[in-house]
């Protein structure tokens, strides 16, 4: 039987009198891709930021259930909760290096958990930057800013500035809808590469991508979880009305 690595349950989310999320029930298998697939609106994003408590940004938002991950309830834990973020990288819509060289960006998380030897500081950078598919692109630049690379790289210097840090979890919101195919081609080979080692949970509106890359599909509508469960059957023999139109196209 797959192991379960977050187990989502009766999760409801509102903000005043409206209801963004609508008693989600959800279980993401662990070293697996999982796709949130669904319109503009449905509530994906809001679902992968409730997974690492990023709607505690939000003190407007009113939340109930549980988050389960592995035996914690991270809604309801004393865990301090950057204890429970670093269990998590997260790669935006947007790459965001931090205003630094590539060598800084990479170590940044590394020097503030109090790894700071030199030696071991490079052999991290070399190998992260070669998980992200970059050390050979970068090798020679690595006290260039970050800034001066193109979008493509910077995201997977992103990637590998979340990596460094050892998480268990890679979230990822719409990670290659800024970036040109060539670059989101890249992204999608490492996540497929990346998820023996990682729980990947990606958010995306691309039904094409959702087939190039998912093991396990949720797809939503309107706040609420319509159906979910193995890729394969989830494209092949969906059961849910709404999820037939919605792999028709004929809403989107």
């Amino acid at each position: 039987m797959q192991k379960v690595k977050i187990d989502v349950r009766n999760l409801n989310l509102t903000i005043g009198k409206q209801q963004i999320l609508k008693d989600v029930n959800v279980q993401i298998p662990d070293k697996k891709i999982t796709v949130i697939l669904g319109p503009s609106g449905c509530g994906k994003t809001t679902l992968l930021k409730s997974l690492n408590r990023l709607i505690d940004l939000y003190p407007e938002m009113k939340v109930t259930g549980s988050i389960m991950l592995d035996d914690i309830d991270i809604l309801h834990t004393k865990e301090d909760i950057t204890e429970i973020r670093k269990k998590m990288g997260l790669l935006s819509q947007r790459p965001y290096p931090l205003p630094m060289n590539i060598y800084k960006n990479i170590t940044f998380g590394l020097r503030i958990s109090g790894r700071r030897k030199k030696r071991n500081l490079m052999k991290r950078v070399e190998h992260y930057l070669k998980q992200a598919n970059l050390w050979d692109e970068l090798k020679d630049r690595l006290k260039d800013p970050a800034s001066c690379l193109s979008i493509g790289q910077q995201q997977r210097l992103c990637l590998a500035r979340g990596l460094a840090v050892d998480p268990e979890i890679i979230l990822a919101d719409e990670p290659t809808s800024a970036l040109d195919p060539i670059s989101s081609t890249a992204i999608e080979e490492k996540f497929l590469e990346l998820k023996d080692y990682y729980t990947i949970v990606v958010v995306t509106h691309s039904l094409q991508q959702a087939r190039r890359i998912a093991d396990h599909v949720i797809f939503m509508y309107l706040g609420e979880v319509v159906e979910q469960g193995p890729a394969k059957e989830f494209f092949e023999n969906p059961i849910e009305e709404r999820t037939k139109a919605y792999l028709k196209g004929l809403f989107s």
